[in-house]
């Protein structure tokens, strides 16, 4: 880990320059209009959140595994702000909701943050667009990286915590961009693992609609990868990200094959 230079934050506004009492009032609204589907109609079960409790408030990125559009990061801004709020692997008591952690940011593809006004709103509260450097309205592309998108996430790391989806789709058990393994080797945060399931199961591709109730998806926090930032190497990294998102090839063998073709079905969203 290294040391992270002091950053003058202001009070009024985040490292984008969005307010902070408009953040809070959308955190708080779609925290509202989403709680029950969480905590009623599926029930999230929560784990390994005491590894969040000791963390610094900025300079940690957390890594994880994607399943819907928006139902997982949704679930995550109800797990996190209950954590800053000294709840332990709970989101029973959404009081919460009205002391939210804002500075929580994370990396979304650009052209899906756009598309309508409730995306744009669910932008605002911290979201990082970046263009896919493989995939653009549906065809394959060849672009070189925006460099300030990568400053952008420097930037964010440097006020907060984000969160980053590294195989950039939600296609089960597809490969790793090896950018996020570049980006931890640049910037040398704490990566904490996140391994999610169930989400596809209980919402509908974007995670907009309950697709089943009775559900119980699932949000597991890992401790820490330990990373020698002087022996590991990019591939090493990616090895050592993927390996502990549970979306290693090796991990493909434990899953039922009705889940593996479900998981399969074509969905791309976050970058």
């Amino acid at each position: 880990m290294t040391k992270q230079k002091a950053v003058k934050k202001n009070v009024y506004r985040d490292a984008f320059g969005h307010l902070y009492f408009l953040k809070r009032s959308l955190i708080f609204i779609l925290g509202g209009a989403t709680y029950f589907r969480y905590s009623a109609y599926n029930q999230l079960i929560i784990s390994g959140t005491e590894h969040l409790a000791d963390l610094p408030k900025t300079n940690v990125l957390f890594v994880s595994n994607h399943q819907t559009y928006f139902a997982d990061v949704f679930a995550m801004y109800h797990v996190f702000c209950s954590v800053n709020n000294g709840f332990t692997n709970t989101i029973k008591n959404p009081v919460y909701l009205l002391n939210p952690k804002i500075d929580f940011y994370y990396i979304a593809a650009e052209e899906t943050m756009k598309n309508n006004f409730l995306t744009k709103l669910f932008a605002y509260t911290g979201a990082i667009t970046v263009k896919r450097t493989w995939r653009a309205k549906g065809k394959e592309v060849n672009r070189q990286v925006d460099m300030s998108e990568i400053t952008n996430i420097q930037k964010a790391l440097e006020n907060g915590w984000v969160v980053t989806f590294p195989q950039g789709t939600t296609t089960a058990f597809a490969p790793g961009r090896r950018g996020t393994a570049h980006l931890i080797r640049t910037i040398k945060p704490i990566v904490v693992p996140v391994v999610i399931d169930g989400f596809r199961r209980a919402f509908d591709k974007k995670g907009l609609k309950i697709k089943k109730m009775g559900g119980k998806p699932t949000m597991k926090f890992k401790e820490p990868l330990n990373i020698d930032w002087e022996k590991d190497d990019a591939d090493s990294i990616m090895k050592m990200v993927m390996d502990a998102i549970e979306q290693s090839p090796e991990f493909l063998k434990v899953k039922p094959i009705e889940e593996i073709m479900l998981d399969n079905e074509p969905q791309d969203f976050f970058s």
